[in-house]
C-alpha cells in the first residue's frame, strides 16, 4: 500500500540526483494525500515506518532520523524558536501518537517516547519518556 514514506524515498532519491521539480511535486503530493510535511531534504534512515500511512506527521527539513524508527500519526519533529539546531533521533526509536520532539535535542538508541509527550531535552539510550515536558520514567536494562 502507498505510504508517505514511499513518496518521501522517491523524492529524496530524485533530490540526491539533482532533478529539480519532481521532489517538490512529490512533497506536495505527500501533503495533499496525508496532510503531512515530510521534505526530501530530511535524512530518514532505512526501515523507518510511519503509522497509519504518516497522517499528520511534520518533519523539519534538516532533521536526522535513524534506522528502524516507528513514527506514529500526528508527530512533530521540528525546531524551536531561537535555535538553529533540530532533532537528531537514534536507531530503533518508537515515537508514539501526537508526540513532539522540538529543538536541539538528541534522542538515543532504543528509546520509547510516549503519546503526546513534548521532548525538549536530550534523551539517553534505552530510556522511556513521557509527559509535558517529557521526563524519563524508566531506563531499560539490557
Amino acid at each position: 500500500m502507498l505510504n508517505a514514506i514511499h513518496l518521501y524515498r522517491a523524492a529524496s532519491w530524485l533530490k540526491r540526483r539533482h532533478i529539480p521539480l519532481l521532489p517538490r511535486l512529490l512533497t506536495l503530493l505527500i501533503f495533499l494525500l496525508y496532510n503531512s510535511k515530510i521534505p526530501a531534504s530530511a535524512s530518514i534512515g532505512k526501515g523507518t515506518r510511519l503509522g497509519y500511512g504518516g497522517i499528520g506527521v511534520v518533519i523539519h527539513d534538516r532533521a536526522v532520523i535513524g534506522e528502524f524508527v516507528m513514527i506514529g500519526p500526528n508527530v512533530t519533529i521540528g525546531g524551536r524558536s531561537g535555535h538553529y539546531e533540530v532533532p537528531v533521533i537514534g536507531d530503533h526509536v518508537d515515537i508514539s501518537t501526537g508526540a513532539k520532539v522540538l529543538g536541539p535535542v538528541r534522542i538515543g538508541n532504543n528509546v520509547v517516547i510516549g503519546a503526546n509527550a513534548v521532548v525538549i531535552k536530550d534523551v539517553p539510550d534505552n530510556a522511556v519518556v513521557a509527559g509535558v515536558p517529557a521526563k524519563i520514567i524508566r531506563i531499560q536494562q539490557n
